[in-house]
Parts: structure tokens; C-alpha cells; sequence
């Protein structure tokens, strides 16, 4: 199946080199994990779409077959061959050719700049909300609150009944985030920090989601733990670890939990909560492809809120 990538999501750091696993073999690569485009042409045996259809990508490899994929777990399928715009060539390019199973229609009255933000940076807030049982009258600190994912996350929180605590530095970013509505707005430089989230939660925190992922905000997130406290990872760097206090874990009931992308059904619910405007799409800045570089340099410098998309130049 062939889609025009017509609206490509701003990759993350992990996925820029296009390398993830650091095999030269694989290279080159055409990096772009969150494609948005329309179907131009379909395989003999595909079914489920159209020629001209609207469409977004679901950006892992999956077989469809075995037992976790036939369970909707698809991240977690036996036989996972990686990422769009890792394994395989991505939205960056013109065309983008992957399994049917692979697209998901775009609802209607969702533009294709948003729709971007939707594959990952929306449908993983869902699928960490779900893993997470975030419900009324929890508690939930955001560590990175106004990353791509993070904002997205303060709103999928407070959309599944949480009050959010948002974690993240600058000015502008705890200003957006507030906007976004989170109950209390965090400079991750406050000398202070763990009192300040206490004050907020003197109970403790009844979920913690950490999307930075060093050794401080994993300790910063289990210190903030109420009883029955749950904490979120889903950030992780080789290598990185942090201590736990088994002692602790076991008398206040304290949970790890760990959460990996979304399934195909996660992103198509994401997809429905913004075309029914209950989660908001942000998209700070739209390049055309020559100019994504200036997009990635915004991201490693960790000038850009929330996502970044880039289209083709149509003059």
C-alpha cells in the first residue's frame, strides 16, 4: 500500500539518526515516524482502504499474528521487526509504502497538521493513562510536561479525571502547560522542588509519569509517591537505572509500571477524543521538508513546544 505523505510529525531524538539500533547495515534511512498523508494505491487483497482515503501511520512493525498482537498488544508482538523511519523508510519521504494494517483513517474535520501529533505524541497519553488507571481524584505529576508527548499527557490526564502537576523548565513552557490545565506549574530548577510538590499534594502523588527518564526524575517521581502511588516509565536510556526501597514499595503499595507506546485501537480512540476537540493538537511550528533541520535543532536545544511538523512546499 502506497500513502502521499502530505503532513509528517517531527521525529524525536531517538529516531533521528534513523539508526535506533546503531546498525550501519540498515543505513540509509528515511527518517519520520508520524506520517499523515493520502492513499494514492492499494494492494489487490486490501480491503480496509481506498485510494484517496486520509490516512495515518501506526509506526511499528508489527506481524498481526501472534497471540500479543491477536490481544491488541501490538508494541509487544513476538516478532516485532522496529519502527517506521528505523526498519523501514518513513514520512519524510514523498511515498510511503507499508502493510495496510499499518494505516488508520484520519477522522473527518481533523487537519493533516494535526493529525500528526496524533499516532504518538496523543495516542501514547492514552495508552499511559490506561496502564496508569488514572481516574477522579487522582493526583498526577508530569515530569517534562511540555514536550510533545508531555503536553499532550496533561491533557490526557486531566481528560481521564486526574489533576496535573506539570514538571518542565522555562518560563513560556510552564505558562503553556498551565494554560493546558494544570493545576500547579513546576520549574524543574526550583531548589525546592520535592516541597513544592508536596505542598500541591501533601498526600503524595497518586501517579507519577516521568518523560525525561535520568536517575534525578525517577527518584524525584517514587519520592512523590502516596500510598498506592504508581509510577509511569516510559522514557529509558541504556544503562540508566535508579534505587528503589523495596521496604517502601511494599509497606505504602507502590507500583512500577512500565508503558510502551500504543495500540492500533489507542490511537484510533486518541484520533476521536481530538476530533471531538476534547484534546487539542499542538503543533508550534510547520516547515516545509527542507527546512525540518531547523525543526530537529530546535528540539535538541529544547526550544520547541510540543511538536513540530513539517509539509510539502505545494507553490
Amino acid at each position: 500500500m502506497r500513502v502521499e505523505a502530505c503532513g509528517v510529525g517531527l521525529t524525536v531524538l531517538n529516531y533521528m539518526n534513523g539508526n535506533h539500533s546503531r546498525r550501519p547495515e540498515d543505513l540509509p534511512r528515511i527518517p519520520g515516524h508520524e506520517a499523515v498523508g493520502t492513499v494514492v494505491e492499494v494492494g489487490a487483497a486490501v480491503t480496509t482502504l481506498s485510494a484517496g482515503q486520509r490516512v495515518m501511520s501506526y509506526f511499528y512493525l508489527f506481524c498481526d499474528d501472534c497471540d500479543l498482537c491477536r490481544l491488541a498488544h501490538e508494541p509487544l508482538c513476538r516478532r516485532l521487526r522496529g519502527q517506521v523511519g528505523v526498519a523501514a523508510d518513513g514520512g519524510y519521504a514523498e511515498y510511503l509504502a507499508l502493510p495496510a494494517r499499518n494505516f488508520l483513517p484520519v477522522p473527518e474535520g481533523v487537519s493533516v497538521v494535526d493529525a500528526t501529533a496524533i499516532p504518538d505524541a496523543i495516542a501514547t497519553p492514552f495508552h499511559v493513562s490506561r496502564r496508569a488507571a488514572i481516574a477522579p481524584g487522582d493526583t498526577v505529576l508530569v515530569v517534562g510536561a511540555a514536550g510533545g508527548v508531555g503536553i499532550h499527557m496533561v491533557q490526557m490526564a486531566r481528560e481521564f479525571g486526574g489533576a496535573v502537576i506539570a514538571i518542565d523548565r522555562g518560563t513560556h513552557k510552564l505558562k503553556a502547560v498551565s494554560e493546558f490545565g494544570a493545576l500547579a506549574a513546576l520549574d524543574a530548577d526550583t531548589p525546592d522542588l520535592s516541597d513544592c510538590v508536596r505542598a500541591v499534594a501533601p498526600g503524595g502523588v497518586a501517579v507519577a509519569i516521568d518523560l525525561v527518564g535520568t536517575a534525578q526524575t525517577l527518584g524525584a517521581c517514587l519520592e512523590a509517591l502516596g500510598p498506592r502511588g504508581r509510577l509511569v516509565l516510559l522514557t529509558t536510556f541504556p544503562g540508566g537505572v535508579t534505587e528503589v526501597a523495596p521496604r517502601r514499595m511494599v509497606q505504602a503499595e507502590i507500583s512500577i509500571i512500565g508503558s510502551r507506546y500504543a495500540s492500533r485501537w489507542e490511537v484510533a480512540q486518541a484520533a476521536r477524543l481530538v476530533a471531538a476537540r476534547r484534546i487539542t493538537p499542538v503543533v508550534s511550528e510547520v516547515v516545509p521538508l527542507p527546512n525540518v533541520e531547523h525543526l530537529h535543532d530546535r528540539l535538541r536545544a529544547g526550544t520547541l513546544l510540543g511538536r513540530g511538523a513539517t509539509c510539502p512546499d505545494r507553490s
